[in-house]
């Protein structure tokens, strides 16, 4: 019976991270405008594999890490990762393309 549990307890650990894993998402977009004090950025995302389409979701993201904003402007096209922070999507990683 015990050994039974560590094993759901196991496989339930797993699936957690697993599942972490699966939400966050890289994408591309340009840099349409940064809130340093609110700590935001928005951003219109590049859409992926389409030839001929214009634009994109533009959507307002909270990031992590404000120092992170340092080197971005308004106008640069970036490639960044998200995580579901607080019901929220939540940039960890942003850089210049």
């Amino acid at each position: 019976m015990r050994a039974g549990q560590h094993i759901l307890m196991g496989i339930a650990a797993l699936g957690l991270v697993s599942t972490a894993a699966l939400a966050e998402q890289n994408m591309s977009g340009m840099v349409t405008q940064i809130d340093r004090l609110k700590g935001t950025i928005t951003i219109q995302q590049m859409p992926s594999g389409t030839v001929g389409t214009s634009g994109g979701v533009v959507q307002e993201f909270k990031v992590g890490n404000g120092g992170m904003l340092e080197p971005i402007h308004a106008g640069d096209k970036v490639k960044f990762s998200t995580t579901e922070s607080s019901g929220r999507p939540t940039i960890d990683k942003i850089e210049k393309q």
